[in-house]
């Protein structure tokens, strides 16, 4: 994957509600028009990297490119599980996102239970290798210092 890291940013819009309901694992959802234009090298799967809404701090994240295959998705999604503990939802916000490393494929799963953990697995996973010199630097990279005027809402 020669596009890795990946940076993009996007407004925050509804996903299919189930990341914080059934998983217990909120994800914050771009666009179409983001994931239409990911670059063609960019596979499905679950990645980690860097995130940060609006001109707030950066956090470590995982996401996952792709069709979703235990809900059979009908069209691809981009949601991003940004690991740190927001007070309340974002939409509408601008979601920074920098992808520097694949996980693994996505799959599918024969029960919730097991789709839970490996999305947890994802995330110990990720945590363990942003702290790798080589991503720790992508953290505080030109790209999460966003001119106040880009920022929606006045946050």
């Amino acid at each position: 994957m020669r596009s890795l890291p990946y940076f993009c940013r996007g407004q925050v819009v509804r996903g299919f509600g189930r990341g914080s309901k059934q998983l217990g694992i909120p994800t914050a959802n771009f666009p179409e028009q983001i994931v239409d234009n990911l670059p063609a090298d960019v596979s499905t799967g679950i990645y980690y990297g860097w995130a940060s809404v609006g001109s707030g701090d950066v956090h470590k994240m995982v996401v996952s490119i792709g069709w979703n295959p235990y809900y059979k998705n009908m069209k691809k999604s981009m949601e991003t599980h940004i690991i740190h503990t927001f007070e309340e939802d974002f939409y509408g916000e601008i979601l920074n996102v920098a992808i520097v490393g694949y996980l693994r494929p996505e799959k599918n799963f024969d029960s919730l239970e097991s789709l839970i953990s490996a999305i947890q697995g994802d995330i110990e996973e990720a945590k363990k290798r942003l702290d790798l010199p080589e991503h720790l630097k992508l953290k505080d990279d030109n790209f999460f210092q966003v001119p106040k005027s880009k920022i929606m809402n006045g946050h």
